[in-house]
């Protein structure tokens, strides 16, 4: 096996894991809103009100980092390939 072939498909793989994660994480903010505030807001003591703006915010930017470091590497490859 090619050194680039192993190396799209680990991309592809990381891609795919770390899509899932931003699933799995998208989805539990949603359903246990409420109950993950309470938690999040104990521990490191930021108001209630704000973490909705925060977990948008980690949300977003682990989305970015998977398009930048998984997605478009992964791409690249593919089509020089």
């Amino acid at each position: 096996m090619n050194s680039l072939e192993a190396l799209t498909s680990f991309l592809g793989w990381c891609t795919l894991i770390n899509i899932g994660f931003l699933a799995f994480s998208t989805l539990m903010i949603k359903v246990a809103m409420d109950s993950i505030s309470k938690i999040h807001s104990g521990m490191f003591s930021v108001p209630q009100s704000e973490l909705p703006m925060l977990y948008l915010q980690y949300l977003s930017l682990y989305k970015i980092l998977i398009m930048v470091f998984n997605l478009v590497p992964y791409l690249a490859l593919r089509i020089i390939l």
